[in-house]
């Protein structure tokens, strides 16, 4: 397991070898194969899909296979696989597969009732008496619902679930379930549980009495010589794992965690493209492994079959597997997602191809499947002799036309909301935050996720959505939430995986396991409901407990515990840090040292006071005070410099805003160089993202950064913000997710009237804004008493 906090130098080692993750190794590995005859113009096509997707999302490395019968004829890389040693990817690759592994769960169960050793329609607590969720409903579970995900268990365990880093036993994971009540009657309607396969795989565990991993490895993995998959890490399978790499809504990247799962049967498998390519082939040749039969025709047919609820309606899985149509074909496979890692294995079994792809950066599967499809319409054109089929490529958005999209827009009761984010075009689509971008008819939703709905631009103010017609509304700030939310509102759960309250569009949502953004239905005054229709967790609900000060201190969702973080500072308190030296210490050494060397070339200082040129401008210098991140004074007087182009971009932003009935207010501007070398050589490692290092000197000392926030000219206090000023956590990030839609509305108010004047926004802080002339100006050093400007 690893220390899953975001670290800066995880983060840094990322964007510094992006570029080369996007590019295809140019010299295959001896465990890539080759195209097969035949096959050449499809492994071009996809090639290039592969390399162009790799750069446009920036994806660290993708996998595939394509199987045609009982062979594979195509099977390559892309990206790397070791960042830091900058190891390519190579079909032998190896990747946590997700869900995938539930196919190999119940692929073992299948075994044990083709002996009669199970029967699929026998209560599960004829194989597990301890096993005894709440039921109301009285009809027993069988491993057929479970199987099929029709059991009506809540998604995730109370223990070892998705989200828990302890990796406690299968056992004490199954037994955690009897905390939990059935959220559906068994067999009447279809609900994921990831905790339901753990259950499957436990009685496996109880029936042969081996560990299940190991049940796994000797009836399936070897059957099938998959010799570098196993569900657990192995030194075999450790030695080829790909880097894997988390994202979030606020533009972090940070390695994954490599806890195991304590639901290990749904979803712990480790496995290469190339190793489940043979599984597909055992599919293909009606369950017949290369070293041994792993089920019997008629019993793997089963499987593919789907299954019936007991009103007789169809669903989508079979036993295990997920069938659907494709372009008028079954098809089967199932898809997987764990962190880090996203992967789509499918097989169209009449027709004998099969394509898997596996990526190493989490949340892409849409994108992976996408890819997948496309090569399975690939390899049907070959075979049928048709025309080759073509992708369609993306491109960003123009920087004029994303920032005129931005708004809010409405069709009756519908909204739409787009929002302009230094230049890419942000949609939320139901329970998602997508980004636009254009294409040779018009826009389209294509990002990490994948693709999704097109959009047409019928007029400034107008937004065409299938067939239907968004008209803009008038863009206001959104009132405050109620009091009573106030408590809710903040994140909860692990660092590796944090649970968000927020507000947005007068409902409390919960943005979970980073991506899945859901509507919030009030029950009482601390109880709240998931979505019913839709979702992960659909049925669900949540539970909050308060303390005394009405605050919550931790959240029961969907029966998993999310503890409280205690990130954040408090309203109207500022962040502090214990600095690594004394003050004074550090002090003298900043004041001796001289400012890194810079170019001849550079323009004169011709720093200006900001109030000189605009009195409307309100100032509260923090680092002329203690109330500052440090709690020492910095400077010996509250003044504002910048230079002369700066600071008039400054002052017709601060006129611009009049107009929405706030104004300017500065924090810091021109910064001396010693005080920006005391900052870095005070603050932690781990925080040191948030400060600026001297050896480069910063965009502060050139008299070219401004730090600010808004105020109201009516009252004349601060605008509330997501996140207070100097606050060293990820909620100063300026596309942080969580608040509330005030908050947020403000905060996209400032970091837009400010780029309109040319100004960039700092990554790490919404109130941090460099100028576009920062590299033509010198770096300084004089204090401001010394500073007389023309």
């Amino acid at each position: 397991m690893i220390d899953a906090r975001f670290p800066a130098r995880a983060a840094l080692l990322f964007f510094l070898l992006a570029p080369l993750m996007s590019h295809a190794a140019e010299e295959l590995s001896p465990s890539d194969v080759l195209p097969a005859d035949g096959y050449g113009e499809i492994a071009k096509s996809l090639t290039d899909v592969v390399e162009r997707e790799l750069r446009d999302k920036n994806l660290p490395a993708i996998s595939l296979a394509l199987v045609d019968g009982e062979r594979v004829v195509w099977a390559r890389g892309f990206g790397l696989e070791n960042a830091e040693a900058k190891r390519p990817t190579d079909a032998s690759t190896v990747y946590r597969v997700g869900s995938v592994s539930k196919l190999f769960a119940d692929l073992a169960v299948m075994q044990l009732v083709e002996r009669g050793e199970l029967d699929l329609d026998t209560p599960v607590t004829d194989y597990l008496p301890e096993f005894q969720p709440k039921n109301p409903f009285g009809t027993p579970i069988t491993l057929r619902q479970l199987m099929s995900h029709r059991s009506g268990l809540v998604r995730e365990s109370p223990v070892g679930n998705y989200f828990d880093p302890d990796e406690p036993s299968l056992k004490a994971t199954v037994e955690s379930l009897n905390d939990t009540t059935l959220v559906y009657p068994p067999g009447t309607r279809t609900k994921y549980s990831n905790a339901g396969i753990a259950v499957v795989g436990y009685v496996l565990e109880r029936k042969l009495k081996t560990p299940f991993a190991e049940i796994v490895r000797k009836s399936i993995l070897t059957p099938l010589d998959m010799t570098n998959s196993d569900f657990e890490p192995t030194n075999v399978v450790s030695a080829r794992l790909a880097d894997a790499w988390m994202w979030t809504y606020d533009r972090r990247r940070f390695a994954a965690p490599e806890f195991v799962l304590g639901t290990a049967p749904a979803g712990n498998l480790y496995s290469s493209v190339l190793d489940l390519s043979k599984f597909a082939i055992a599919v293909f040749r009606q369950g017949e492994g290369t070293q041994g039969r792993i089920l019997r025709p008629e019993t793997l047919h089963q499987m593919l079959t789907l299954q019936s609820d007991d009103a007789g309606e169809l669903r989508r899985y079979g036993l295990g597997f997920h069938l659907d149509q494709f372009d008028g074909r079954t098809i089967a496979g199932h898809g997987g997602a764990v962190y880090g890692f996203s992967t789509q294995w499918a097989i169209l079994p009449k027709e004998k191809l099969g394509a898997i792809v596996a990526c190493s950066l989490d949340g892409t599967n849409g994108v992976v499947k996408r890819i997948q499809d496309f090569a399975l319409r690939l390899m049907l054109a070959r075979r049928e002799g048709g025309p080759l089929p073509e992708w369609e490529f993306t491109a960003p958005i123009p920087l004029e036309l994303a920032r005129s999209m931005d708004g809010t827009y409405r069709a009756g009761d519908k909204t739409l909301q787009l929002e302009e984010e230094s230049g890419r075009v942000m949609l939320m689509q139901r329970e998602y935050r997508r980004e636009l971008r254009a294409t040779k008819d018009g826009l389209v939703v294509d990002d990490a996720f994948g693709r999704g709905i097109a959009i047409a631009r019928r007029s400034a103010d107008e937004l065409v959505v299938d067939g239907e017609t968004y008209r803009r509304s008038v863009d206001e700030a959104p009132a405050d939430v109620p009091p009573r939310w106030k408590g809710l509102i903040g994140e909860y759960g692990w660092e590796h995986n944090v649970l968000y309250i927020h507000e947005r569009e007068g409902r409390l949502h919960a943005l979970i396991e980073w991506f899945f953004d859901y509507p919030l239905t009030e029950i009482g005054e601390n109880e709240f409901a998931f979505p019913e229709e839709y979702g992960l967790y659909h049925g669900e609900k949540l539970f909050f407990t308060r303390n005394d000060r009405g605050e919550t201190t931790h959240v029961a969702a969907a029966d998993v515990t999310f503890t409280r973080r205690e990130t954040e500072t408090k309203d109207g308190e500022t962040f502090k840090i214990v600095p690594l030296k004394p003050i004074e210490e550090l002090r003298r050494t900043a004041l001796t040292a001289e400012p890194p060397a810079q170019a001849a070339d550079l323009r004169p200082s011709e720093l200006v006071e900001l109030i000189d040129l605009e009195p409307g401008i309100r100032l509260d210098i923090r680092y002329a005070t203690t109330n500052n991140f440090m709690g020492e004074v910095f400077y010996k007087q509250p003044r504002a410099f910048l230079q002369k182009p700066a600071a008039d971009a400054t002052v017709r932003v601060h006129r611009k805003l009049r107009e929405h009935g706030v104004g300017l207010l500065v924090h810091d501007a021109y910064r001396p160089w010693f005080v920006t070398k005391m900052f870095y050589d005070a603050t932690p490692d781990e925080l040191k993202h948030f400060v600026a290092n001297p050896a480069q000197g910063s965009r502060h000392n050139r008299g070219c950064a401004v730090d600010l926030t808004l105020f109201d000219l009516e009252t004349g206090l601060p605008v509330p913000m997501v996140a207070g000023y100097d606050e060293f956590s990820t909620r100063s990030y300026p596309y942080y997710p969580g608040g509330t839609s005030r908050q947020r509305w403000y905060r996209k108010l400032l970091r837009q009237s400010m780029e309109a004047e040319g100004f960039t926004i700092y990554e790490f802080e919404w109130w941090h804004f460099d100028y576009g002339d920062w590299r033509l100006y010198p770096i300084g050093n004089r204090r401001f008493e010394e500073i007389d400007p023309e």
